[in-house]
């Protein structure tokens, strides 16, 4: 096999690879074994077809696409090797010249990760929020504590009220017609007034409704409505209530702080909030000072980012998006869908956010090497240890399950995320005062 390279504009490469004839046709006969049981002809057995009669029936290149794709994983891989380059994209690849008895030659467009003239990463100024919890946030804490222990109660003798959860069939019309999506049958929902979890009062007109009772409902769709159809159309739920249950609020005591806590006492449970709010607040301020002096650094330095590692990196985004929606019980496909937007827009928006990754990463990366920062194996063992802890099992058994390539790729990361803390210790960090109004009213 043999490899060249073309620099191309941009800190883009192009490696055009040849493989000898014999490699090529190799790779056609390993298709031949795995596909021959498909070819039916007459005069032959299934799996019996001689290799030149299914090309002789079938055209000569009817082996070509799998034998490439046999050969062109490994091929790519000792090319990338042999050249040397620091490959941050997908490849394009092109296929410039295939045929039996012929050397298989297919050319790979790529990013090269591109060299960074680092600007000041030291001593910059950057300003960094004062952590205060005040009481209303400690409250607000408890109050979800109290939604989330509530209890809920068949209610009988009355009619929904705010607050209320209540079960209800629907069937929505515009113009007296059905519409898709616009029925359901025992759907629970949350009356809360302003909540607008259905679209526009919905909720407000189920006020004052019996069990067994029956209402239509008139409401407008929103103009910006995900389904282009019913944006800003009139339209009539007829609605059923089958049931209603309330929520019985617990009472905020020391009973309540030892039924859900580890906790004797409420003041016990409340300075414990507080902690854990402020120490939310310090990483989010200190995350913030972070992001605001990766971005200084940024500015001031020089890189020339090919469009294609931007692209890369906008894929790995829409795979974590997706991962996240998975969450959620939603596809991707739904998502944008119910959204009302397509593939390309989501990318595209993601654009902006995916550049300033590959910056900040790029700045970081050289930061590691300007200052020799390394991660050891201590450092490694604490990474080992959090992943133990969040998985409940042994450090050990977490480290020997890790292959050594995925190792050397953690310590890359712990010694860019030493990089920023490196850069923070550097700074001079003054703390961030609210402005205040002095004018008179």
């Amino acid at each position: 096999m043999s490899v060249q390279v073309e620099k191309l504009e941009h800190n883009m490469a192009k490696l055009t690879i040849e493989v000898e004839a014999s490699k090529f046709d190799a790779a056609m006969k390993k298709a031949y074994n795995k596909k021959k049981g498909s070819f039916n002809l007459p005069g032959f057995r299934k799996g019996k077809v001689p290799m030149y009669i299914i090309e002789k029936e079938y055209g000569a290149g009817v082996f070509y696409e799998d034998a490439a794709n046999e050969l062109m994983p490994e091929a790519y891989a000792a090319a990338l090797e042999e050249s040397g380059l620091e490959v941050v994209s997908r490849p394009e690849v092109d296929v410039t010249q295939i045929g039996k008895g012929q050397n298989f030659i297919f050319t790979a467009e790529v990013a090269v990760k591109p060299e960074v003239k680092l600007g000041e990463y030291k001593g910059l100024d950057v300003q960094m929020d004062s952590v205060e919890v005040a009481d209303e946030e400690v409250e607000a804490k408890l109050k979800e504590a109290q939604e989330q222990n509530a209890r809920e109660i068949t209610v009988e003798d009355r009619a929904v009220q705010d607050g209320d959860i209540i079960t209800l069939n629907y069937a929505g019309t515009v113009d007296g017609v059905a519409f898709e999506g616009g029925k359901g049958e025992a759907y629970p929902l949350v009356i809360g007034i302003g909540s607008h979890t259905f679209i526009d009062n919905f909720e407000e007109q189920l006020i004052g409704v019996e069990i067994g009772g029956e209402k239509d409902v008139e409401v407008t769709f929103p103009e910006e409505y995900h389904a282009p159809d019913l944006a800003g159309k009139a339209a009539v739920f007829h609605v059923e209530v089958l049931g209603i249950k309330e929520k019985q609020l617990p009472e905020i005591d020391d009973d309540f702080a030892q039924d859900t806590t580890e906790f004797d006492t409420l003041e016990e449970y409340k300075n414990d909030i507080k902690e854990k709010l402020a120490t939310a607040k310090e990483e989010q301020a200190k995350s913030a000072a972070e992001n605001a002096l990766i971005e200084q650094i940024v500015e001031s330095s020089e890189m020339d980012i090919p469009d294609a590692m931007v692209d890369f990196q906008v894929d790995q985004m829409v795979d974590e998006f997706k991962q996240r929606l998975s969450y959620q019980g939603l596809s991707l496909e739904q998502y944008v869908q119910f959204s009302g937007q397509n593939m390309d827009a989501l990318r595209e928006n993601m654009k902006g956010d995916a550049l300033k990754r590959v910056q900040g990463s790029l700045v970081l990366e050289a930061i590691v090497a300007a200052e020799n920062i390394e991660a050891n194996e201590e450092d490694l063992k604490k990474e080992f240890e959090k992943m133990a802890q969040m998985y409940q099992m042994e450090a050990s058994q977490i480290e020997g399950m890790i292959p050594e390539e995925q190792k050397e790729n953690m310590k890359k990361d712990i010694a860019v995320q030493k990089a920023v803390e490196f850069v923070l210790d550097q700074a001079n960090v003054t703390e961030a005062t609210e402005e205040l109004d002095f004018e008179e009213k």
